[in-house]
């Protein structure tokens, strides 16, 4: 039990800086530092539209995350409700709602799941799903 609290401590301490990370990204237009997606990555995002999810592969989602940073250059992005579960040792899913704000206007509101994996002592994402929250 102690072990799985320590190894809590451990992802949440990681999830932190990854928040960090992405808030640099969102000033910078540089998102290296968050592209912590495993080879076979995927994300599901769901349109409000159709019950179907849209899926995109790690190439698509880094493709859209440049696009999404450059777009929003010097917004925030806020995760908020953050619940964070390990499953085990060494898999961990996040859920929590995620917002783009600039200048105290909320322009994006998704709800998010990631689902991760430690591999060669790294934290790494193996799939998300999102959906937009109107």
């Amino acid at each position: 039990m102690l072990e799985l609290k320590n190894r809590l401590n451990e992802f949440t301490k990681m999830h932190d800086e990854f928040i960090l990370d992405w808030n640099q990204a969102m000033s910078s237009g540089d998102t290296s530092s968050v592209e912590r997606m495993t080879e076979d990555y995927y994300v599901a995002f769901f349109n409000s539209g159709s019950g179907k999810p849209i899926f995109f592969t790690k190439q698509e989602a880094v493709s859209g995350m440049e696009q999404s940073v450059k777009h929003f250059l010097g917004a925030s992005k806020r995760f908020e409700n953050r619940v964070i579960r390990l499953r085990n040792n060494e898999s961990a899913v996040v859920f929590y709602e995620q917002l783009i704000v600039k200048e105290e206007q909320v322009l994006a509101r998704l709800f998010t799941i990631e689902n991760w994996r430690l591999i060669n002592d790294k934290w790494m994402i193996t799939r998300e799903t999102e959906e937009p929250i109107n």
